[in-house]
Formats: C-alpha cells, structure tokens, sequence
C-alpha cells in the first residue's frame, strides 16, 4: 500500500518511536514463549505468508515457500522449519494502524466534486524537492493538464488519502476506482497534528485524525492554512488490476491482509517475514502476521505498523492503535541461529 508509508499516528504528532544507533539485541525464543499463540488461526497466517513468499530472496526461503503453498498443517510448518526471534533495542516496542481510506468521488469535475487527485507529472524531478503543497494547490502547475484522475468532494478526505498513500474512490454509479501511490514532491513532511498542538489549540492526547479532520472542517479558511503547514504532497496511479474485494498493494506490490499484514522497517525485517505480533492495550491480541509493507514513519525494529482494512470503520479503528507489547520474527533455523550467532541476514 505503501512506498510511501505514512499512517493516522505518524500524521498525528509525528513520533517514530526509535532511537537512533541505538545498540541491537537478539534472542532466539521457544513457541511456548509466544503469548496465544496455540490459539491462532495459523492457516489464515500461513495463506498470507503463501501470498508473497515467492518474491523473497534465498533458496531457504524458496524451499519454505513452495512446501507452504502445498497446503501443509499451519501451526505444524511453523514449528518445524522456523524458529521465533526477538530482535529489539532500548526503544519500547510501538504498534500503530493504517487502513486504505473510501472517499466519493467522479471522474468528471461539477459542483460538489472540485477536488482533484492527480497523476504523477511527465516533468516532476527525479531528484530533489518539487513544489509545496501550498503551491500546487494555489498555483496553475498541473492545471489543464489532463492529470486529474478523478475529483472527490471532500478536501480533509483528501488530504488523508495523501497520507495513507492509497484507497479507493466510489464513483456516482457505484464502482469504484483504486488509487495508489505514484510519487511524491520530496518536500519535508511535517505533521499538522503537532501544529495544532503547538498553537495551544489541543493537548497531545486529543490529537487524533477524527479531531483534525473535525477541527479543519469547522473552520475551513484556517484549516486550508493547516493543511498547507505540510509540504509534502503525493501523486497517484489507478491501481485496478487489483479486484475490488482484495485488499491494497503494499511495498512487494501485493495485495495486503486486513489483520494479518503489517508495515515494518526493512532494515531489520526482510519483507514477507511472518512475524508474531502481541499487541498490548484497548483491543490487544495476539496473531500471526506477516510483514508485506513499509512506512516512512516505521522506524526501528519493533515498530510496525497494522493494517485495518479499508473504510471509515477501518480508519477509526486504526487510528485509534498506538500500544506496546512484542514484535517477533519466525526466521528460518538456520537463519535465526546465524542472525543471533552475528552473522548476520
């Protein structure tokens, strides 16, 4: 869903929770250390893992992917062929949620729907920052142009689309039409949450996305301006090769899992990892999941990221998320004890 990777929380004070050169712990656990883990569902995990096992790199990885999609007892292929591994710092363990937002829209611009979301410009610079948000929304660079790929009616919506990176716009006929992320201006991205907070309007804890969307919308001038204090701005490709009824691609251009896929930093989990996730707080569980997607606000090895699904009852529930608990890796045996012995991957 991602290349780009940002999420609700990281847009809502922008913290990452990593430490940076922070020195790197590894263990090597048992199955009876992994909180609920007899009680998962392994087979649904084991279907994600078989997704996107094929684009991993190594002939470990090769063999367990072709005897995963031979349909083996679930729980029984992890215990025999992975083992668990905590690989962490100093910094608390951080899980946040993402979800791939609806918003209404048209492909032809009228009244109610003025806002446009655009295709990536033939002339964007392929290095270096482009224009600010600001300037692209107040200026003619990509007017009349033929890039509007669609209008929608909502601007706040909008923006937490450019957020998120990818979703779905329903159209005045009922279809739907997937967007997903193109490119960026390179602009440093800030976060308007932490603004809101700095001009003394909210405490930190009131910050969430419903919040600012509320707080924009009430005041629409003001708003605008917050809006702009985020330079940052994204482009967008259609993405309908990809069915209505399967979840957005992620960073190995597949389609991600509702409660099952997570966005992860690539600098300590290689993507496709099943990965043991307990996650602590309101509506804690613990799953196995899989790491199909990054985040530029992932940062650390035991940061991730949730995917919720898609829509405004996904969007709530993600951006709701920000709990501790453990992230653990299943690697491969052979693997795991190389990783932990200091081989490293």
């Amino acid at each position: 869903m991602r290349g780009r990777g940002w999420l609700v929380p990281a847009l809502v004070l922008g913290l990452s929770g990593s430490v940076a050169m922070a020195e790197i712990k590894r263990e090597i656990l048992t199955y009876d250390d992994l909180i609920g883990w007899e009680a998962d569902d392994h087979a649904a995990g084991l279907a994600v893992f078989a997704e996107t096992c094929g684009d991993m790199e190594g002939a470990e990885w090769d063999a367990l992917c072709r005897i995963a999609r031979t349909g083996p007892p679930a729980r029984d292929f992890f215990e025999m062929f992975f083992l668990p591994v905590r690989v962490y710092d100093e910094a608390p363990t951080l899980f946040t949620g993402y979800f791939e937002p609806e918003l209404s829209g048209s492909l032809e611009p009228d009244a109610r729907f003025r806002f446009p979301l655009y295709a990536v410009p033939p002339d964007l610079p392929e290095d270096g920052p482009w224009l600010t948000r600001r300037e692209i929304e107040e200026g003619a660079a990509l007017a009349g142009r033929g890039l509007e790929i669609a209008w929608v009616d909502d601007p706040v919506a909008l923006y937490f689309l450019h957020v998120q990176g990818s979703g779905r716009v329903r159209l005045p006929d009922g279809s739907l039409l997937r967007v997903g992320y193109g490119a960026a201006n390179r602009q440093p991205y800030s976060s308007i949450g932490a603004e809101l907070v700095a001009r003394g309007l909210f405490e930190p804890h009131q910050v969430s996305a419903d919040v600012i969307a509320n707080w924009v919308r009430k005041h629409p001038e003001d708003g605008r301006e917050l809006l702009w204090t985020n330079d940052s701005f994204v482009f967008f490709r259609e993405v309908n090769e990809v069915p209505p009824d399967r979840g957005p691609l992620g960073a190995m251009n597949r389609s991600i899992t509702a409660l099952r896929s997570i966005a992860v930093d690539p600098a300590y989990v290689a993507l496709g990892t099943p990965m043991w996730v307990e996650k602590d707080g309101s509506g804690g569980f613990q799953r196995l999941m899989v790491a199909q997607d990054t985040g530029s606000a992932i940062k650390g090895p035991q940061r991730a990221d949730i995917f919720y699904g898609t829509g405004a009852a996904a969007g709530r529930a993600a951006g709701r998320v920000r709990d501790g608990g453990r992230l653990i890796q299943l690697l491969p045996i052979q693997q795991a004890y190389a990783l932990v012995e200091g081989d490293g991957r």
